[in-house]
């Protein structure tokens, strides 16, 4: 294994775990057959990785010469699923070396809920007083700093194809105010949660990389599309990326609208829209494909009421193939 680092092998299923880290260089999904070409050394990779799966938990072993050793901590989502493996293998003499911050998560694109590990958590520098584990997807925009394919992850967001993979470099803003440079690996899948039915998940890792200021595939603070929007913004106005197949919020552009229930945090109101309006939001959503849209509607607010807002809708194209609706929220006794 090139200079005995660690190795970040996803384990999120839908194929044969493969690397996405050596060390803090990230890996495209590469198979392990093809960074161990001797059939020894890739038989015991392969059996320590299953090891750690079947255990749900750590592996520390010696070959059979006395020689190696090899050891994996494993990050689990749940105690029972791992989404990846962290794997080191070198001389038995050869001390352990550090690893970088690594912490699993998972959106359930059917919910709009995402779930994240205490590791991923430890990676953000949330105090212990403050660890919700559930959220909303679209908070997850609120800690990071996108780069130039955002519009393709929410494309494959808003499609949720079982199968669909990506891999991106972004800044994570951590509470303690550092940015980091994080390389998220995730990949879609359709599971069976009950006997029922099915849903659909984005199962993925997120791997601290270095100091973002000196990762140059980290993005830059602000990047133009954001200093765009932000230039045409009128004051009062709060603006979102809403998935037009449920009209559930994708993200903010910007600051959030205040007192609007959002982020699906433990004792807070679901967000939603007043079931009377929902035929105003859907007529909206409908006439997008000709034009502009507009409409009064109720949201939902933090203290389980509901807050009266003017909405104004333009579609937005984030592929080839695949719209949303890039939605303008305000009080409507405020003057333009």
């Amino acid at each position: 294994m090139s200079g005995a680092r660690w190795l970040l092998i996803e384990t999120f299923g839908g194929g044969e775990p493969t690397v996405i880290g050596l060390g803090s260089a990230p890996r495209r999904f590469v198979p392990l057959a093809q960074i161990f070409r001797q059939r020894e050394t890739l038989a015991a990779i392969r059996g320590a990785v299953a090891a750690t799966l079947d255990r749900l938990g750590p592996v520390d072993t010696v070959s059979e010469d006395g020689r190696r050793r090899t050891v994996t901590v494993p990050l689990h989502i749940t105690p029972e699923r791992v989404h990846a493996v962290l794997l080191w293998s070198g001389p038995v003499e050869e001390e352990v070396p550090p690893r970088d911050r690594v912490g699993a998560w998972y959106f359930n694109l059917s919910t709009s809920k995402s779930t994240r590990s205490d590791d991923l958590l430890d990676l953000y520098g949330v105090a212990p007083e403050n660890r919700a584990r559930e959220h909303a997807i679209a908070g997850v925009f609120a800690r990071v700093i996108t780069n130039s394919d955002e519009s393709d992850a929410l494309a494959k967001i808003v499609r949720s194809a079982p199968g669909t993979e990506h891999q991106a470099v972004w800044t994570v803003r951590r509470d303690d105010g550092a940015l980091r440079a994080a390389h998220f690996s995730c990949r879609i899948l359709e599971e069976r949660t009950s006997a029922e039915g099915c849903e659909i998940f984005m199962r993925g890792v997120t791997h601290d990389i270095g100091d973002a200021t000196e990762v140059s595939s980290a993005p830059p603070p602000v990047i133009l599309e954001h200093r765009v929007l932000d230039a045409a913004a009128a004051e009062g106005d709060y603006r979102a990326i809403v998935d037009l197949r449920n009209l559930r919020l994708l993200r903010w552009m910007g600051p959030a609208m205040p007192g609007i229930a959002w982020q699906s945090l433990a004792g807070e109101p679901e967000p939603g829209i007043h079931p009377e309006d929902l035929g105003i939001a859907k007529a909206m959503s409908r006439d997008l494909a000709q034009s502009r849209t507009s409409g009064v509607l109720r949201l939902r607010t933090l203290d389980g009421g509901w807050k009266v807002v003017r909405a104004r809708a333009v579609l937005m194209a984030l592929d080839q193939y695949t719209t949303a609706a890039l939605v303008t929220v305000r009080d409507p006794d405020l003057v333009d």
